[in-house]
């Protein structure tokens, strides 16, 4: 469960947005807060990262997903979103258990900047350990590549993170998002109408 309403926030976005962004390929799972159990037999070996994508599985529901019913794979992408309860852990345990378990890229993103810093981090493996990812500095946001995604992920000027795409540079949306876009283009393309009426022009211009 999550601890604020500020982390289901980025917890929902990344899932969603991500769920997005891969939803035409069949074998990308995007999931979070869901059991992932790693060994057969072992109801105790199991972690419920925030969000994560798993690379060459059937993309359908779950309630819980089970390593050794999937070929083996785990995830390739763990983003965990840091609070006061899991900061620890996240930096500690999970961190050594999922370069154990061969996620080859784990980042982590504390939204109140209260106990990461900075409060955006990126690691990935190399060998058995993580290495950071560099972060670079770019119109007023840091950004961290995830090679596993093809994503860049980018800490705010204002502390927020978002996914965003690096051969567009555009930011990926959530449904909400979405959605909100979509009402104010249609606002806008009412305003021109009604102007272009009014100067008796042709609005099947717009």
């Amino acid at each position: 469960m999550t601890e604020s309403d500020i982390t289901r926030d980025y917890l929902i976005y990344s899932i969603e947005a991500l769920d997005r962004y891969f939803q035409a390929a069949a074998n990308v799972y995007v999931s979070g807060n869901l059991f992932i159990y790693y060994e057969q037999g072992n109801p105790r070996a199991v972690v419920s990262p925030d969000v994560f994508v798993i690379f060459g599985v059937e993309k359908k529901k779950r309630s819980s997903y089970k390593t050794w019913e999937e070929g083996g794979k785990v995830p390739d992408f763990i983003l965990e979103i840091t609070s006061r309860t899991t900061a620890s852990e996240d930096r500690g345990l999970k961190k050594g258990l999922y370069a154990y378990l061969g996620v080859r890229e784990y980042f982590q993103y504390d939204p109140t900047a209260d106990y990461l810093r900075p409060s955006l981090q990126g690691f990935r493996l190399m060998g058995e350990n993580y290495a950071p990812i560099a972060a670079a500095p770019h119109d007023h946001r840091i950004i961290i590549p995830a090679e596993t995604l093809g994503l860049d992920l980018c800490l705010e000027a204002d502390g927020a993170m978002t996914f965003h795409d690096p051969q567009t540079g555009a930011k990926l949306l959530s449904p909400r998002e979405l959605d909100e876009a979509r009402r104010q283009a249609e606002q806008r393309a009412e305003r021109l109408a009604a102007k272009l009426k009014a100067l008796g022009l042709d609005t099947d211009l717009i």
